[in-house]
């Protein structure tokens, strides 16, 4: 089961599939979409991000971007998939409604796996037959209309990882900067590599950020930029074409030895060597 609500004048997509292996390929675009995946099956499900294999297991979701490879060879049963670029929803405008960003979405964390609880299964489930119901309905504010249910998805999914991914010795306020902190990495790690940097964007110090990741988690502020910026590298070497040269100065690094060095000290091979490595194990 497909379905798709386009708006060729806006360039608007939202897209909803019970088996995204199967039904990528018919929807007008999926290159630029955000997604949600989730398992609704009796079993776990395998698939690829980056290259890195990922386990679905019964009722967990994961969001992927349009800045993540993924593929769904190795996925033996289907996947469920809500779609979207940001003509249709641009979650960084409405990011005050849903606060999504950096949890959710563009952050610079593993990926988030959200568990559906017990409890909360139903209104999920119901959330999806309420979708369906609305693709059934094509009048003029079908496309509010989606929005509106693709925001409460958004939501529920941001108060389980919320939940589920973050430490409960954060407060609110603490939990908010982090987040911003990820997202802020995300769009600016190809110009921004220090975290004076980022605690300026904040207005904070960047003692403050060290002092709230050491809680969150075992990474400093300055790993986590580094680590950003080693995986658009290896991005970049694994999808494209590009010469390591290209990706030095795509990057930011004016010296393509210097692009080389930071690259052997985070992944223990030069770019070339890394290179090397794919084409072996494809």
């Amino acid at each position: 089961m497909k379905r798709e609500f386009h708006d060729p004048t806006l360039g608007a997509l939202f897209g909803l599939t019970n088996d995204i292996k199967s039904d990528l390929g018919h929807f007008s675009d999926t290159a630029s979409t955000i997604k949600f995946l989730w398992n609704r099956n009796k079993e776990s499900v395998v698939l690829k991000v980056d290259d890195f294999a990922l386990r679905l297991e019964p009722n967990q979701l994961v969001t992927v971007t349009y800045l993540q490879h993924v593929s769904y060879e190795d996925a033996q049963l289907p996947l469920t998939a809500f779609l979207f670029n940001r003509e249709f929803y641009c979650i960084s405008d409405h990011d005050s409604e849903v606060s999504c960003n950096g949890i959710l979405f563009f952050g610079t964390q593993d990926l988030p796996i959200i568990t559906v609880p017990q409890e909360q299964r139903n209104r999920f489930a119901l959330l999806y037959e309420v979708f369906v119901e609305e693709f059934s309905t094509p009048d003029k504010i079908q496309g509010s209309m989606l929005q509106m249910l693709l925001k409460r998805l958004i939501i529920m999914s941001t108060r389980l990882a919320k939940d589920q991914l973050v430490t409960k010795e954060l407060n609110n306020d603490q939990i908010e900067i982090i987040r911003k902190f990820n997202f802020l990495v995300d769009l600016h790690y190809r110009t921004k590599r220090k975290v004076s940097d980022y605690a300026e964007l904040l207005f904070k110090s960047p003692k403050t950020l060290s002092n709230l990741f050491s809680i969150y988690n075992q990474k400093t502020p300055q790993q986590i930029i580094l680590d950003r910026l080693a995986l658009e590298a290896k991005r970049l070497i694994h999808f494209t074409d590009k010469q390591n040269q290209e990706i030095a100065f795509e990057l930011g690094f004016n010296d393509p030895a210097h692009f080389s060095r930071f690259f052997k000290k985070m992944t223990a091979m030069t770019p070339s060597e890394y290179r090397e490595n794919l084409a072996i194990s494809t």
